[in-house]
């Protein structure tokens, strides 16, 4: 079973308790996002792994450590986007792929419709981000896209979350470690989380 992080930090509580609320503007809202995605990749990234490096400092050599594995961000288009600055704020050299995923209103199944990634996925650590998870759906689909095309070292990297779509994650996917700043109570009949933060693709862009 995979490990299941949720985070306890009282600035990410803050932020998101703003972000939750109807009345945040459109400007506020997409600046709380990134907030939070870059405080939440501090911790993701605990366990990357290092190499020694020989630096020389004004003073004399050393041996410092570098990061021994590349990273590569992958948002799920188009929530997902609102956290890619945070978090590459804090890893500017990571490389940036791309997986646009829409649900079916009917059937609330996500469906690919772009995918583009950089090549050397299978010896990166992949961050796969998605603010909102509910059924799991785009997620499950998403980290299949990434499997096949070698990736091995999967992180996801979530805002708020459904208990049923973790739990279907974790089912299908009990390699992938899941990191979230709340799981939130459930779907509602339409397929919302619960209480959520709304449409976060909406909020961000101001699309509705």
């Amino acid at each position: 079973m995979s490990k299941l992080t949720i985070f306890k930090h009282p600035l990410i509580n803050h932020k998101l308790t703003i972000a939750r609320d109807e009345n945040t503007n459109m400007r506020d809202f997409r600046s709380l996002i990134n907030e939070i995605g870059g405080l939440m990749a501090y911790e993701i990234t605990r366990n990357l792994p290092e190499r020694e490096v020989l630096v020389k400092t004004p003073i004399c050599e050393t041996i410092g450590t570098a990061l021994a594995k590349d990273v590569v961000i992958v948002p799920i288009l188009r929530a997902g986007i609102g956290m890619v600055d945070g978090i590459h704020k804090l890893i500017p050299q990571a490389k940036i792929g791309h997986i646009g995923m829409y649900r079916d209103e009917k059937t609330l199944e996500a469906i690919e419709y772009y995918a583009k990634f950089p090549k050397d996925m299978p010896e990166s650590a992949v961050l796969l981000v998605d603010p909102m998870i509910a059924t799991g759906g785009s997620v499950v689909m998403a980290i299949d896209a990434l499997k096949k095309r070698g990736a091995k070292d999967i992180r996801l990297v979530g805002l708020v979350a459904a208990p049923e779509g973790i739990n279907r994650i974790q089912e299908l996917h009990p390699d992938v470690d899941i990191y979230l700043a709340a799981l939130d109570e459930k779907l509602n009949e339409v397929g919302y989380i619960v209480p959520g933060l709304g449409d976060c693709g909406d909020r961000l862009f101001g699309t509705k």
